[in-house]
């Protein structure tokens, strides 16, 4: 049982120290980490490719915005 679950349970939670709460903060940390499904590599590429993807597709988006944008200005006051 973590601290944080025996303080939820009523225990009563003794005062520590500037070093004791930093242990406790990290053994929480390590706690939640062993929870962690971590992906696969087959997911992770596909995870990557996602991002990469759509990072080029929003680029592309804004280049063209830019582009039309920068016509249009030109053609306004040139």
């Amino acid at each position: 049982m973590s601290e944080s679950a025996r303080a939820a349970a009523g225990k009563p939670d003794r005062k520590r120290g500037f070093f004791g709460r930093i242990a406790l903060f990290i053994r929480q940390v390590i706690d939640e980490l062993r929870k962690v499904v971590w992906p696969t590599m087959n997911e992770l590429w596909t995870y990557f490719t996602v991002v990469v993807v759509f990072i080029v597709a929003i680029m592309a988006f804004t280049g063209a915005l830019d582009f039309a944008f920068n016509r249009a200005i030109m053609w306004l006051f040139a």
